[in-house]
């Protein structure tokens, strides 16, 4: 934590009433980045105003964000991986999250899936495979949605919890097939978040077949079963919603993310939230520009 009479000035005129000077020291504090925010955080620790803490916890969020929208365009920008992009939206509920133990967590699987895994084995195989020793070995849970526990949505709960809803166990498995190098991609099918075994030889054999062709069978995030093509036409016909080709086609790393920040944005719609699922909005932006 630094120190100095310039901080030390700034800080007490956080409460000022005067709205002119306080939006002057918060663009000051703003500007000093995260290097500041120990010293936020030991200022409210020694207060008793509840609003004053209340100033500087959304002071201390913003700096926080700030430094995340600076990671999200360099993710954008770059080669996004979706392990890195599911990191980044954790650390938006959680700013100090524990990359490395996230890291660790997941290489554990990953080494554990492979062990078990050979050229011989058939799609379905490979996958009773990842279901076996995640489901069974490491006893991952599927939970409903609850959009009032982000948690379920993000990969360092969903690991370190051992459950998540369909878009966090989604998202773990769709890094772990991944890394794996099995081909397994989300894909858009209305209402759900449902994984497909894509057959890779498929538009080399049949250039011009319908998207769903392409897919060997599909994956339920929640519990690792598998599901045929009649059970999907079974769903559409449930729904009453035709089963058009874009529904079929594997979504990228981006747009995996950027389903995941909508979801999660849906966690904050109450008014005292309404900043945060802006934020997200600022952020689902700079991926989809």
């Amino acid at each position: 934590m630094q120190e100095n009479s310039e901080i030390k000035a700034l800080l007490q005129l956080i409460d000022d009433p005067d709205e002119v000077v306080y939006e002057t020291v918060s663009t000051k504090i703003m500007s000093l980045g995260k290097a500041i925010i120990p010293n936020l955080e030991h200022f409210s620790e020694t207060s008793i105003n509840t609003e004053l803490q209340a100033k500087i916890e959304r002071l201390i969020q913003q700096l926080h964000f700030e430094d995340l929208k600076a990671d999200f365009i360099k993710w954008n920008d770059g080669s996004p991986d979706l392990l890195s992009g599911a990191m980044l939206v954790a650390k938006f509920v959680y700013p100090d999250v524990d990359v490395t133990a996230v890291l660790k967590d997941i290489d554990k699987l990953r080494r554990n899936i492979w062990l078990e895994m050979n050229s011989y084995l058939t799609p379905m195989e490979q996958i009773n495979v990842v279901g076996s020793i995640l489901y069974n070995y490491y006893k991952q849970r599927g939970i409903e949605i609850n959009y009032n526990n982000p948690d379920g949505f993000l990969i360092n709960k969903v690991l370190e919890k051992q459950h998540g809803n369909a878009f966090g166990n989604g998202t773990l498995l769709l890094i772990l097939f991944g890394l794996l190098d099995v081909p397994v991609y989300a894909i858009n099918i209305p209402q759900q978040f449902i994984l497909g075994y894509f057959d890779s030889l498929y538009d080399v054999l049949n250039p011009v077949g319908h998207a769903s062709e392409k897919i060997k069978f599909y994956i339920d995030p929640i519990n690792g079963q598998m599901y045929s093509h009649k059970d999907v036409e079974n769903y559409f016909k449930k729904i009453a919603v035709p089963p058009t080709a874009s529904f079929f086609k594997p979504i990228n790393n981006k747009n995996v993310i950027i389903t995941l920040l909508t979801e999660l944005q849906k966690c904050y719609t109450a008014e005292d939230n309404a900043f945060k699922n802006e934020q997200i909005s600022s952020l689902i932006n700079i991926i989809a520009a």
